[in-house]
C-alpha cells in the first residue's frame, strides 16, 4: 500500500512557474493581463494554488474551474461523474451550454488542465456509447479554440498531479510516482525553465531536419514484430516538438494525411480512457480507415471510441528518442505514456483529431474545406495508443529513394 506523501511546495512552486511562465504562450510565458482558465480536480488543490498565484505574479487573471473528485467519505460514497452517465437522458448527455462556453472561449487567452484522478475506477461499467455521446456534444469549444490558436490568439497545456489512487494503478508509491514527475519536468533542477529551453532547442535541431526530409517524402513505414504499417506524409505536413503544449513532453510528431494508412499495429502499452484500461490492442487499417479493431481486455470501449466521428482514422504519427526522455515507468497516463523512453523509446499514433500547427505554412489562412482536401482528420477524439518496442521507422521520397529514420529508439539523421 503506498505512503501518504505530498510533494515539498518549492517543487509545486516550480511546477507552476514552469507551466505559467514557460509552457504557455509558446513557451514564452504569459503576459501581464492575459487571462488563464485553469482546470484543476480537487486532488490537485495545493497545484492549483501555486498556478493561481503564478498568474498572478505574473500580472495575469484567472478564470477557474475546479472539479470536486469522486470519492465518497466515512460511509458515504460520491461518484458524480458516473451519476451523471446513468441518469442522464440523451438530450441531457447531448446538452451543450453554447452561450456561456462561447463566452469562456472568447475570454481566455490561455488555458491550463491538470489532471489528477482521485478514483481511476469513476466509469467502470458505465455504457461507452453514452461517454461518446457526451464528448461529441463538446466538439463546439474545442473548435473555437483550434480557430482562436490557428490565429495565434490562443495557447493550452498539461499537467499531471499524482494521486494514491494514480500511484496505486500502477504498482508505485506515491512518492515513487512524483519522482517520475519531478524528473520528467526537471523539477530536480534549479532551473527547470532554463533545462527545457536547452531541451527544446536540441529537440527543434532534430525537428527541422525530419521537416527538410518530410518535404520529399511520401509516406512512411513503421515495421517491426508487432508492425507493418504504412502512413501517408501528405503535402505541406511540419512536424512540431517543444511547444509547451504538454509539459513533459520529448516527441516529435506530426498529423500525417488520415486517408493513407494501410496495414496493421499492435500497442504495447494499455491504454486508460473514460475510466477504463484497454490491453492488447491491435489496429488493421485499408484506405485510412480502421477495418478490424480488437483488444484483449475492454475491446467494446475501444470500439464504441472508434465508432466517434472519424475515430477510425490517424490524426498523429510521433517518435520519441530515448536518449530524451527522462521518464522511466508506465504511469497510466496518455501525457506521460506518449514520452516514455526506455531501451526503444516509443513509436505511437493517435486516432481522431488531427493537430493543424503540424502545416507547413500559416494555418489561419486554411479553411475548414481545404483541412479536408489536405487529409488532415477533424473529429471530437483523440486517443493516444503506445508502444516501447523495438520497431524501425523507414521514409520513402518522391523520387524513389528511401531513408531509416529512426531505428534502435534513435533518430537517424
Amino acid at each position: 500500500m503506498s505512503q501518504a506523501y505530498h510533494p515539498p511546495q518549492k517543487v509545486l512552486e516550480k511546477y507552476a512557474h514552469v507551466l505559467i511562465n514557460f509552457a504557455l504562450n509558446d513557451c514564452k510565458g504569459i503576459k501581464k493581463g492575459d487571462v488563464v482558465r485553469i482546470i484543476a480536480p480537487e486532488s490537485a488543490k495545493p497545484f492549483f494554488a501555486e498556478l493561481k498565484k503564478a498568474v498572478y505574479k505574473s500580472g495575469g487573471h484567472v478564470i477557474s474551474t475546479y472539479l470536486p473528485d469522486d470519492v465518497g467519505f466515512d460511509k458515504y460514497k460520491i461518484n458524480m461523474t458516473k451519476d451523471y452517465f446513468e441518469n442522464a437522458s440523451d438530450t441531457q448527455l447531448e446538452f451543450f451550454p453554447e452561450k456561456y462556453m462561447k463566452g469562456i472561449a472568447d475570454t481566455i487567452d490561455h488555458q491550463v488542465y491538470v489532471i489528477a484522478e482521485a478514483n481511476k475506477k469513476t466509469l467502470d461499467g458505465v455504457d461507452p456509447k453514452k461517454i461518446m455521446k457526451s464528448n461529441a456534444s463538446a466538439m463546439k469549444y474545442r473548435q473555437w479554440l483550434t480557430k482562436k490558436e490557428n490565429q495565434g490568439k490562443f495557447t493550452w497545456t498539461l499537467g499531471l498531479y499524482g494521486t494514491p489512487a494514480m500511484a496505486k494503478e500502477v504498482g508505485l508509491t506515491e512518492k515513487e510516482y512524483w519522482d517520475q514527475i519531478i524528473k520528467a519536468c526537471y523539477l530536480d533542477k534549479k532551473d527547470p525553465v532554463q533545462e527545457w529551453k536547452d531541451l527544446y532547442k536540441e529537440l527543434k535541431k532534430y525537428r527541422n531536419r525530419l521537416n527538410a526530409l518530410t518535404r520529399k517524402t511520401i509516406r512512411w513505414h513503421v515495421k517491426g514484430e508487432d508492425a507493418d504499417l504504412w502512413i501517408g506524409a501528405g503535402d505541406k505536413r511540419a512536424w512540431e516538438t517543444g511547444s509547451g503544449r504538454n509539459i513533459p513532453s520529448f516527441e516529435i510528431f506530426t498529423s500525417p494525411d488520415c486517408r493513407e494508412t494501410e496495414g496493421w499495429i499492435r500497442f504495447s502499452e494499455p491504454l486508460y480512457r473514460y475510466g477504463n484500461i484497454i490491453k492488447g490492442i491491435q489496429l488493421w487499417f485499408k484506405n485510412g480507415k480502421v477495418i478490424k479493431a480488437t483488444a484483449t481486455k475492454n475491446e467494446e470501449v475501444l470500439k464504441e471510441m472508434i465508432a466517434s466521428k472519424n475515430a477510425d482514422m490517424v490524426g498523429e504519427f510521433s517518435m520519441t528518442d530515448k536518449r530524451f526522455s527522462r521518464i522511466t515507468k508506465f504511469m497510466a497516463e496518455t501525457l506521460y505514456d506518449e514520452n516514455v523512453g526506455g531501451k526503444y523509446g516509443n513509436t505511437h499514433i493517435a486516432l481522431g483529431n488531427a493537430y493543424h500547427d503540424c502545416y507547413d505554412g500559416d494555418p489561419a489562412k486554411v479553411t475548414k474545406a481545404g483541412w479536408k482536401k489536405l487529409g488532415y482528420n477533424e473529429s471530437p477524439v483523440h486517443t493516444d495508443i503506445v508502444s516501447t518496442t523495438d520497431r524501425t521507422v523507414t521514409a520513402y521520397f518522391k523520387d524513389g529513394t528511401s531513408q531509416v529514420i529512426y531505428q534502435d529508439g534513435q533518430y537517424q539523421f
